[in-house]
């Protein structure tokens, strides 16, 4: 008898669970795709474990979405304020219906992503493009169309387009409170489940202990609340927390940021990020990725590494010198690092470095990574035990002094690396004083 419930083995859930209708999902072309792309990009050649890819995760996204949804659609757990909002919650069938199209947008929120991820995305699409906009496509493409249809309940296309993707980046897009809470439990920047897994899994595969939480008591303790407690003010049903799941929350604000700090903004994966830009930039047709899914479903990372390659044991050709740079470790070495001290001087000392040993040394032997996080400052409504909904922020002191992750790299060419240092040494004075060009 053939079995409608299937398992996979994960290192993070233990076990992830799926039907038949679903594994048809996983069973797809433009997802089988996601075994070959990378999730940390080249962050392997730094952390060796870090070969874990977009696949695993999103197999993990899928079975976090649906113990939340579990959770947090429980009638005891929506605030009597919003509960009149959410007419869907009081039709068994429709919640059915929205608990699996909630599962495959999960499964299907990471289909649009090139290859080795997020590494230079914007430099290597057409304007207008990135890869939420390409999930959209793969979500309507004609083949995923007909597993949607042939699901028990069928799937409507748009729906799981909405709750993959959400209203950040669907600003066109009317949502229902309903399909904006939804969305919010795999998007959101403070309870998502693309982060949640991100984290734990990136964690356990790199080595780290840093992006460890409680997500169980984490998960336990979601509510739907009314954004504001206020009246006054319009209500809007959003994710929050119970009082008692505070402090799992903190945790996993807290993991974002050392993984950034330890893991994301590691100087080596950055440069490496900045050499297979400069080497795809080269490769491909034009110095862009199709935004065609049915030409782009065919590239993964496997064949760019295979380029990389060939190109780096043919001393004759002409991206030798780029691919050696990935291949045989031949990476530019960090010249310089914005500290605190630095800073309280000069404000745009990086900038004014830059520019300085641009100069001295000529614009191809140095690159320049900097970055600042723009959304840390992280807010929620939290249930109190005393029945009052307060906004996180005011309860928690962890948030109030969570840091800005952010960072300034200036690389140098290997073989000018000692002469570098002595330069920088020399005029490091000089140039605090200075001030910077417009960037």
């Amino acid at each position: 008898m053939a079995k409608n419930s299937h398992e996979i083995r994960d290192p993070i859930h233990i076990f992830i669970r799926l039907s038949t209708d679903e594994r048809k999902v996983v069973d797809s072309i433009p997802f089988q795709r996601l075994r070959n792309i990378h999730q940390l990009a080249m962050s392997y050649l730094i952390y060796p474990g870090a070969t874990h890819k977009r696949f695993e995760h999103s197999l993990g996204v899928m079975e976090l979405a649906s113990r939340v949804f579990d959770i947090v659609s429980n009638q005891d757990n929506i605030h009597p304020i919003v509960r009149e909002l959410i007419p869907e919650i009081s039709v068994k069938a429709k919640l059915g219906y929205w608990r699996s199209a909630l599962r495959m947008a999960a499964l299907c929120h990471d289909l649009g992503h090139l290859p080795f991820s997020h590494a230079a995305e914007e430099a290597l699409l057409a304007d207008g493009w990135n890869h939420e906009k390409i999930t959209v496509e793969f979500i309507r493409s004609e083949e995923m169309k007909q597993i949607w249809e042939s699901m028990t309940p069928p799937l409507r296309v748009e729906d799981i387009v909405k709750l993959a993707v959400g209203q950040k980046k669907l600003k066109d897009t009317r949502f229902s409170d309903w399909e904006a809470l939804l969305s919010e439990i795999i998007t959101s920047d403070a309870f998502g489940v693309d982060r949640i897994d991100y984290l734990l899994r990136d964690s356990h595969h790199t080595g780290v202990a840093y992006g460890k939480f409680d997500h169980f008591r984490l998960v336990d303790t979601l509510r739907i609340l009314p954004k504001s407690a206020n009246q006054t003010d319009s209500i809007e049903p959003v994710l929050g927390i119970e009082e008692g799941g505070l402090h799992s929350a903190e945790a996993l604000l807290l993991a974002r940021y050392f993984m950034y700090t330890q893991v994301y903004f590691h100087q080596v994966r950055r440069i490496y990020d900045i050499h297979l830009c400069d080497y795809l930039l080269k490769w491909l047709p034009d110095g862009k990725f199709p935004t065609d899914i049915y030409k782009l479903q065919n590239i993964s990372d496997n064949d760019v590494l295979a380029a990389v390659w060939q190109a780096a044991v043919n001393k004759s050709h002409q991206l030798h010198e780029l691919a050696c740079r990935l291949v045989k470790r031949e990476h530019y070495r960090r010249l310089y690092e914005r500290n605190p001290e630095d800073l309280s001087v000069n404000p745009h000392i990086g900038q004014v470095i830059f520019d300085q040993i641009k100069e001295a040394f000529g614009e191809e032997n140095v690159r320049r990574d900097n970055y600042t996080q723009k959304d840390n400052m992280m807010d929620f409504p939290v249930l109190c035990n005393d029945g009052r909904i307060i906004p996180a922020f005011l309860l928690s002191e962890t948030l109030k002094r969570l840091p800005v992750a952010s960072f300034d790299y200036i690389f140098i060419k290997p073989n000018l690396l000692r002469e570098g240092q002595v330069w920088r040494k020399n005029n490091m004075q000089k140039m605090l004083s200075m001030v910077a060009r417009e960037e």
